[in-house]
């Protein structure tokens, strides 16, 4: 794996909604490009102010409704402009030392896809899983989702088609990429597909969503860099809403056990989940944000999050909308901000910039009740410690080698630390 995404703090966000681009009304993907992408340029200076490097975008390329039903992996989608928006967008991310990575869909592509229409009309269906019927090619889809058609994943044809779409973009300046429903592809076809782009791009670097399952085995079956480390985000809303910090210091530890084969994205947001204010409620966000920054992995923070903003993901017909919302011209155009919450970003991310070594590093779990946590991630001599109360009263814990306060708020005192009502403290060893 190329060594620069050990330095890298993503900031993810998902294209069509951030830019306002009409998702739902069965888009004509030929149709003239709407420049809207140049939108994202006036918030570049926003992902640096945060102290984060990264921008990890949602799909970008040609589809007809939420962007993973592609039907063009070489054009941009006209909803958000054209391959010069694109270049322009990356000659400024490039100027501010920002990475950048593409959400690739590879498992499946929508109906529209030229391909697939040219396989209904009775021609090649190499490319596709599925059977002829009476007659007719019926397709297999993806998870139900009839406007989604599977791939068929033990094709030359496939694996070449996706080794030119990413050696395609690479070549145009990407850094790597986000591989959508990687669970649902077999980790064989990943590793068919991945030592042929980086014979050509040795520093890609290639980070599958995986839900679930056993992610070092498919990580050495794959040769992917990186995992989506669902079981973590879990552990962490889970631990803080339900009061349960047993749940999270359990995750934490088989977290730990990952990092001896590869080092997970982590996160608390994405655009396929309830936004973490609306999951813990915005008084524990921190708390999660302190386990997120102090903790082995390479974060991402979902845009929006940062705000303090909230969202459920329900499970209907767009019920992902509100987490994948419009944003403004500007971020001084955001009004509704939680001041508390972007101040917790500012420190914590400043703080896994102060100690890179975070990105590897094992923690140990000092304490755990059900309404506390002190943890304790370090390397050599080198240590962070976070302590958190979730319970309404106050609470006496003890801070291990934590000497110097950097976030939140705690008062070290012979070894112990005292945390308010609803407190959370990161120290410095």
């Amino acid at each position: 794996m190329p060594d620069w995404p050990a330095h890298v703090l993503w900031w993810h966000l998902y294209p069509l909604g951030f830019v306002g681009a009409p998702i739902r009304d069965g888009v004509d993907p030929e149709a003239e490009p709407v420049h809207r992408l140049e939108r994202l340029e006036p918030w570049l200076d926003h992902v640096i102010e945060l102290g984060l490097n990264g921008l990890l975008l949602g799909p970008i390329f040609a589809s007809q409704t939420h962007g993973y039903d592609t039907v063009d992996h070489f054009r941009v989608d006209p909803r958000l402009g054209d391959d010069a928006d694109l270049d322009r967008l990356l000659a400024a991310a490039r100027e501010r030392g920002i990475r950048v990575l593409l959400d690739g869909v590879f498992n499946h592509v929508g109906r529209g896809h030229p391909a697939f229409q040219a396989a209904l009309a009775g021609g090649d269906t190499t490319l596709f899983r599925g059977a002829w019927v009476d007659g007719r090619f019926e397709p297999e889809v993806f998870e139900g989702h009839g406007a989604l058609v599977a791939l068929d994943h033990s094709s030359d044809a496939t694996a070449d088609l996706v080794v030119d779409v990413m050696c395609h973009w690479l070549a145009r300046g990407i850094d790597g990429w986000r591989l959508d429903a990687a669970y649902a592809v077999p980790p064989e076809f990943w590793a068919r597909v991945l030592p042929r782009v980086r014979e050509r791009f040795p520093e890609a670097w290639f980070l599958g969503e995986v839900i679930h399952g056993d992610g070092p085995a498919i990580v050495h079956a794959s040769t992917m860099d990186s995992l989506t480390q669902y079981e973590l985000w879990q552990g962490i809303w889970h631990g803080i809403a339900d009061g349960n910090f047993f749940e999270l210091s359990h995750a934490i530890e088989r977290h730990d056990e990952l990092l001896a084969t590869y080092v997970p994205q982590t996160f608390v947001g994405n655009h396929d989940v309830t936004r973490i204010a609306s999951a813990v409620g915005p008084e524990f966000v921190p708390h999660a944000l302190a386990v997120l920054f102090t903790v082995g992995g390479t974060p991402s923070v979902y845009a929006g999050d940062e705000f303090g903003w909230t969202a459920v993901k329900e499970e209907r017909e767009g019920g992902d909308d509100a987490v994948r919302p419009e944003f403004p011209a500007t971020p001084a155009d955001v009004a509704d901000v939680d001041e508390r919450i972007l101040d917790a970003h500012r420190a914590l991310i400043a703080l896994r910039r102060r100690h890179p070594w975070l990105w590897r590093a094992r923690t140990d779990v000092v304490e755990v009740t059900n309404a506390t946590l002190v943890l304790r991630t370090a390397v050599d001599a080198e240590a962070v410690i976070v302590a958190l109360n979730v319970g309404d009263q106050p609470v006496s814990l003890p801070l291990a080698d934590g000497l110097t306060p950097a976030a939140g708020a705690g008062l070290p005192l012979d070894g112990r630390v005292e945390l308010g009502p609803r407190g959370w403290v990161v120290l410095e060893a």
